[in-house]
């Protein structure tokens, strides 16, 4: 369970976006270009540590070395002592403006090595200016992300103590269905509930919510294209916005759920 924090090279070989120097060439003039990397240090100097890196994949060769990109990071604490899910500090970049400097709360959960993105009902989004006062931005977001955790994990603990019968889990199901798949793409929602581990055979509103993430996000979900009747099996989603888009939406339900079920919880953080 055990994770070893990234070292600047191993983050560049991942991600050479996160080390870039200057901005897209199409960007204003002005722009003023920060490289992730050193917001990176920053996040370092409050003891977030980053775990895992990825990058958009780019179509235009031109785009190559400033698309977005995002960074997980892991408190210090939690590095030292794991336990089945951790917070995650999320920074999201690009250097062509295509994604706004923002930092994010998330949650690892290592059973499943999902990672969850937390809704802005739970956690608001801190968009990182490029002017004047990004320390102040920066270091704001962490301490307020460093403040919250132990109420992130009270709120696991109050998702996991929620049980839901079959039909609330269909509905659970359902609901996420449009996150993924457009109106014309026809899926079995049952299909959204299948577990990939006996650990995730459980019936509580966060096994749930982990279950469907997992489904979605990785894909090889089948389906009929109601316009043409053809068959599709989805794919594993790579664009980091949609993944964003997926989990915020996913927990945004989970959230509508537990109010419903639980009137005294607590939707914000």
């Amino acid at each position: 369970m055990s994770v070893k924090p990234l070292s600047n090279e191993e983050l560049r070989v991942k991600a050479p976006t996160l080390f870039t120097q200057t901005p897209h060439f199409e960007v204003s003039e002005k722009y003023h270009f920060i490289p992730t990397i050193d917001v990176i240090e920053e996040i370092k100097s409050h003891n977030w540590h980053p775990v895992s890196v990825s990058e958009a994949g780019v179509r235009d060769i031109q785009k190559e070395g400033y698309q977005q990109h995002c960074v997980r990071f892991r408190h210090f604490e939690d590095l030292l002592n794991p336990s089945d899910n951790a917070v995650e500090l999320l920074l999201f970049n690009s250097h062509d403006r295509s994604k706004a400097f923002s930092i994010s709360a998330g949650i690892f959960r290592f059973v499943c090595a999902n990672g969850l993105v937390l809704s802005d009902s739970v956690f608001e989004s801190y968009k990182i200016k490029h002017l004047g006062s990004r320390h102040n931005d920066v270091a704001r977001a962490v301490a307020n992300i460093t403040a919250i955790k132990p109420k992130l994990m009270d709120k696991i603990q109050k998702l996991e103590s929620i049980t839901l019968n079959e039909n609330e889990k269909q509905s659970f199901a359902k609901s996420s269905i449009p996150l993924r798949f457009e109106s014309h793409l026809e899926v079995d929602y049952n299909d959204l509930l299948t577990p990939h581990r006996d650990e995730d055979t459980k019936d509580d509103l966060y096994t749930t919510l982990n279950v469907i993430q997992e489904n979605l996000i990785r894909g090889n979900i089948s389906g009929v294209n109601k316009e043409t009747r053809r068959r599709f099996t989805s794919k594993q989603i790579s664009s980091i916005s949609k993944d964003v888009e997926v989990n915020k939406g996913i927990w945004d339900i989970a959230e509508r759920i537990a109010s419903i079920k639980e009137p005294s919880y607590l939707m914000a953080a």
